[in-house]
């Protein structure tokens, strides 16, 4: 890593950690799961998946050159479940989740730190491509929460594998990665 690309990596790291988050709860659900609302109002983890790869292939196609809202984006259809059925329909939205973390992930590949301070614009209003991408972080994290929890909520505690600490594993989690927060300043 060179150090004209340190934040860019930052992002990527981050960008990736809260990706493989999401596809560990993800991998948890079964073909039905996947597409189930908890209300009819709540959005199915598919349907989250959809928006999530729809929002960063707006977002991140051409971002340097191109309005991050493109033209040929249906947001409102993001949030309709028009998946097939059984296995086919699970394919699909991983597809469109894909596709989308897929583009970002170009999209980094080909910027450096001096991009960071560059102006694009989401929907006409300026932004550094640093702040698109914490926006950006941002919200993706934020349907990471949902996607988590809604999975631990279809599989139910007996079968839900935790994806980060689990409760009362911080000290063994401390000691895997040898750090004693006693030795700590205050």
């Amino acid at each position: 890593m060179t150090s004209t690309r340190a934040i860019i990596e930052d992002f990527t790291s981050k960008f990736a950690e809260v990706r493989r988050e999401s596809e560990a709860a993800i991998a948890q659900l079964d073909a039905a799961q996947i597409r189930r609302s908890l209300d009819g109002d709540v959005n199915a983890v598919a349907v989250i998946m959809k928006h999530v790869g729809g929002n960063l292939r707006s977002r991140f196609a051409d971002l340097l050159t191109t309005d991050g809202e493109k033209p040929s984006r249906d947001r409102e259809a993001e949030f309709v479940d028009d998946f097939p059925e059984g296995e086919a329909g699970r394919a699909a939205a991983l597809a469109a989740w894909s596709q989308g973390w897929g583009v970002l992930e170009a999209t980094l590949a080909s910027l450096n730190d001096a991009d960071l301070g560059r102006t694009v614009t989401i929907r006409g209003v300026p932004h550094t491509v640093a702040k698109a991408l914490a926006r950006s972080l941002a919200h993706i994290a934020y349907h990471q929460g949902q996607i988590t929890l809604l999975a631990r909520l279809l599989v139910g505690p007996a079968a839900w594998k935790t994806i980060t600490i689990p409760r009362g594993g911080t000290a063994k989690r401390h000691a895997e990665m040898g750090f004693d927060p006693s030795r700590q300043a205050h």
